[in-house]
């Protein structure tokens, strides 16, 4: 017999009060997770489509995408930026206001894994590859060719500290609160009201059953897409990267076989930590790869101008702060050298970085459950953001004094070089070589294994353990894209999908604004703001009644009051909306529904999540509607 408790008279007739409801994952409802033939087929043909288009014509591939970004930035820069805007200050709220109290997941769920490892992970998959691609190389950049939200001169002391503080803005702050809004949502919709992890299920306020409809198929569709491609260019500046280090290292000239036997080997080697899943491949790489970042930034900071960098980190955090307007008021209309500007880095990041939303939001909500709101943006936002900027204060600070003091340190083709040659400045550059090839190496393997597993759990109904057959099918087109990238175009057809990607973040950009109103709507009628809601109601009314018949003399009780003097007067208490999610388990119908839901591997319908074992908790909160307790 289910365990039900005692409530008054005037309890709502559909079930549990919504203010008591613990919370379910979307794992204990009993639901399954089929492949939605829908979402991969059409997802791969695409990538095959663009695949076959950079191998035909690169050349038309990069001269398509370069004049759509220039049409993205010229009339929509200005939503990018109001709403990455937006979401920093949604993100603040969430984490440090009232909702930060919320669990995600169960009132009584704990983390999965430790503080450390979860640090680990979050940096490993948000950042990778680009922290040494770009450690150096942007704020040398910046040096060299100041941005035009500042009038000094290029090579000089005044360029130092804009150069550092655009990094910051670019790569080290902003990209956080984007992860941090789709994977808060996701973690939230999935370990808390039993939805699948899927982008389409954080629009279950606005639109129900929005997996299952066209609209929420498509936005599921390019959340896959754009995970591939996003890390398919990735992948290819990476790899441009291990060759130039290896060359450095070895003495050789090498071209396309070592590329294509590098990325072959690099692809078996996801591949088997992809399938090993999160727990065991992702989790070990990550944690290898913290250790060799803190230590390239701790031998740099010591080897390198070490009290440059000290005065530089505080100044540049001071001046970061005081020059954000300036810095988010340039604006393609300004004139030719701002929309270059925007082109080549601020809309470029804000849209790369709403790409890569999905990948890494969904990898962040995977191995967020149990955390409050407030431990999540805390960590999330903060913790990364703050390591970011250390490490752009390290390798860029050495960038810019190196080259002020005539070392060898200037941008070459794409860049790649420069972090070789910085290490070729210091001390026992032939050891540090090899260490940066490691770091890049296991960033290559730990940023494709995690959109391997991502990508499969899309294709899956958000299966938390997708498939070894299906998250084996998306490593290797991962692979072969950015493999094939590579060979048909060079750097041209990476950077034309680079440019396309801009364009696809348009529409992202607006699917985010939704999920901040969608998840908003959640939030607000989440049962830990529902008792509170009510907890302030009654202290009001308490405190009020308490003076009126007392004066200073009275403690609160509770007492049962008419219902227009309750502290739920006013709150519609009886919508179904507010439980029916969680205590549909309770009409045996149901019940016998979700046993006879077919376990297969190939339906493209998803089935609505439906409560199976959730009457049992150990928090004694009973679920069952009243008179129900004898079903048994």
């Amino acid at each position: 017999m289910r365990k039900v408790i005692s409530r008054a008279a005037s309890e709502p007739t559909f079930g549990i009060h919504p203010g008591l409801v613990p919370g379910i994952s979307v794992e204990d409802t009993g639901t399954s997770f089929p492949t939605r033939r829908s979402v991969f087929i059409a997802a791969l043909a695409v990538s095959l489509a663009v695949l076959g288009w950079a191998i035909i014509s690169p050349e038309n591939l990069n001269t398509v995408g370069t004049t759509m970004q220039s049409w993205v930035v010229t009339h929509f820069g200005w939503l990018f930026n109001l709403t990455v805007v937006a979401i920093v200050i949604f993100m603040l709220v969430v984490g440090f206001g009232p909702t930060g109290q919320i669990r995600l997941g169960a009132d009584d769920s704990t983390p999965e894994y430790s503080t450390l490892s979860w640090i680990s992970m979050l940096f490993a998959a948000g950042l990778g590859i680009g922290l040494i691609f770009y450690g150096p190389l942007e704020p040398l950049s910046h040096f060299l060719a100041p941005p035009p939200s500042t009038d000094a001169q290029a090579g000089t002391t005044d360029a130092i500290l804009p150069a550092i503080t655009d990094a910051f803005l670019h790569q080290a702050t902003i990209a956080w609160c984007i992860y941090a809004l789709v994977g808060g949502s996701l973690a939230y919709v999935s370990y808390r009201r039993g939805r699948l992890p899927l982008i389409s299920s954080l629009f279950e306020p606005v639109f129900p059953n929005g997996n299952n409809r066209i609209l929420g198929k498509i936005i599921d569709i390019f959340a896959v897409l754009v995970t591939l491609f996003g890390t398919a260019t990735s992948l290819g500046i990476g790899a441009l990267q291990i060759r130039t280090g290896t060359s450095i290292i070895t003495g050789l000239e090498l071209g396309n076989e070592f590329v294509v036997v590098t990325i072959s080997v690099l692809t078996i080697v996801f591949t088997i930590s992809a399938v090993a899943g999160i727990k065991k491949g992702i989790r070990l790489l990550s944690n290898v790869n913290m250790t060799l970042v803190i230590l390239l930034a701790v031998f740099a900071l010591l080897a390198g101008p070490t009290f440059f960098i000290l005065d530089l980190l505080p100044a540049s955090l001071i001046t970061f702060f005081g020059n954000l307007p300036e810095m988010l008021s340039v604006f393609a209309s300004q004139g030719t050298e701002e929309k270059d500007y925007l082109t080549s880095w601020t809309t470029l990041y804000w849209a790369w970085w709403i790409s890569w939303s999905p990948f890494v939001g969904m990898f962040i909500a995977k191995i967020s459950k149990g955390r409050t709101l407030r431990q999540f943006v805390t960590v999330v936002v903060f913790v990364p953001s703050a390591i970011s900027i250390g490490w752009f204060t390290v390798f860029g600070g050495n960038a810019i004094w190196m080259n002020m003091n005539g070392m060898n340190m200037n941008v070459e083709g794409s860049g790649e070089n420069v972090m070789f040659d910085l290490m070729g400045n210091l001390p026992f550059s032939s050891v540090t070589w090899i260490v940066c090839l490691i770091a890049i190496l296991v960033f290559f393997v730990t940023a494709a294994d995690s959109a391997a597993n991502v990508m499969g759990s899309m294709s899956q109904s958000g299966r938390p353990v997708p498939s070894k057959s299906v998250t084996i099918v998306w490593a290797v087109a991962l692979g072969l894209i950015g493999m094939f990238l590579l060979l048909a175009g060079g750097r041209n057809a990476l950077s034309g999908l680079q440019s396309i990607m801009v364009t696809c973040a348009l529409p992202f950009t607006i699917i985010l604004i939704g999920v901040m109103v969608s998840w908003g709507m959640d939030l607000r009628n989440d049962p830990l703001m529902i008792r509170r809601r009510y907890a302030l109601e009654a202290i009001k009314g308490g405190v009020r009644r308490g003076i009126d018949e007392h004066g200073d003399d009275f403690v609160f009780g509770i007492a049962e009051v008419p219902e227009e003097d309750g502290a739920g007067a006013g709150f519609a208490s009886d919508n179904p909306a507010l439980t029916e999610w969680y205590t549909d388990n309770a009409n045996p119908e149901n019940e016998q529904e979700a046993e006879d839901q077919p376990m297969t591997n190939d339906a493209d319908e998803v089935p609505t999540p439906v409560p199976a074992n959730a009457a049992a908790t150990e928090n004694g909160f009973g679920l069952e509607r009243k008179g129900s307790a004898d079903r048994g």
